[in-house]
């Protein structure tokens, strides 16, 4: 059962944008007990079907700049035959720190985000009353 909510939450947030896999990683280091090799491993696969499932939403809604995807996607091949040489080449521990760093480098960056849009708001709410 932990699987199956482990595996909806993070199909939720992989399809409004926000990284399912990252949280995916998550969940299963800390409620399955899989060591992070093996988890981000599992992400991979699980990215597929998700990405799939985004890709034919987006592409009907004329979403996709076709050109940008392109070039992004094999930068990004590249750069997961990179990743995947270095983690799988580093001590566990490690990578989980790495991770973790990771992590709270997304989340300052959100908040900031957020504090920056709040302020944005307030000051055209300000300017309209």
């Amino acid at each position: 059962m932990t699987e199956i909510m482990i595996g909806v939450f993070s199909g939720i947030f992989s399809g409004i944008g926000m990284g399912g896999g990252t949280i995916l990683i998550f969940l299963l280091t800390m409620f399955t007990g899989l060591e992070q090799h093996i988890a981000q491993a599992t992400n991979l696969i699980y990215f597929i079907p998700t990405a799939i499932s985004a890709i034919i939403v987006n592409y009907k809604n004329k979403t996709i700049d076709i050109k940008l995807a392109i070039f992004v996607s094999i930068c990004g091949a590249i750069g997961a035959v990179i990743g995947a040489m270095i983690s799988v080449n580093t001590d566990v521990q490690k990578l989980r720190k790495l991770f973790g760093i990771f992590l709270a480098i997304i989340a300052i960056h959100e908040i900031y985000t957020l504090f920056k849009e709040y302020k944005e708001y307030k000051k055209r709410h300000n300017k309209i009353s």
